[in-house]
This record gives structure tokens, sequence and C-alpha cells, in this order.
């Protein structure tokens, strides 16, 4: 298995983990079998295109194809919407404002 299908594979194991979904579960949503993604996750087997999009759509993902000289602006913005993504708390104890 090649280096780059390595990272986009270990990026979308990733992803399901993260969201808390089982590979039982992806299976069930993507409309292909738990083995299979199993085997496309432990680099048993390199996926096809069309599962690897299946499998990312499933998650909320897209795979889209971006010109390379665009690649730093197009991550820029992808790190700064998970950034905002991130819960923040409804409020915060200011710890400069001691009246004690």
């Amino acid at each position: 298995m090649s280096y780059q299908s390595e990272r986009l594979i270990a990026q979308a194991r990733a992803a399901r983990t993260a969201a808390g979904v089982s590979q039982r579960a992806l299976a069930e949503r993507s409309g292909l079998t738990q083995s299979h993604i199993s085997q496309i996750e432990t680099g048993r087997m390199e996926p096809g295109l069309s599962s690897f999009i299946d499998m990312t759509r499933a998650l909320d993902l897209e795979l889209v194809l971006v010109p390379k000289k665009l690649v730093p602006g197009v991550a820029g913005l992808v790190r700064s919407q998970a950034a905002e993504a991130v819960p923040r708390p409804a409020y915060s104890l200011d710890d400069g404002d001691d009246d004690a």
C-alpha cells in the first residue's frame, strides 16, 4: 500500500473513531461489509476509489480535488473550522476579579 493511501486511510479511521462510529455502523451506513472496512483500515486491502468514497461520505466527509497551489489555504480553512467546532464553555471564571 502506498504512503498516500495509508495516510488517507488513517485519516478516515481517525474520523470514524473520533465520531464514535464502529466499523459495523460504518458498514451499515456505507453499504460495505464490516470485513471490507476492517481490511481497508488494517492495510490488508487497497480500497477502490468508489469504496473509499462510500466510506468517507458515510462519515460526512467529502473527497475534493484541490489545485496544488491552493492546498495550504484550504488546509488553513479546515484547521480553523475544526478549531471553531471545539465546544467552548458558556461562561468562564475570571481569575483577575478577586474581591476578597
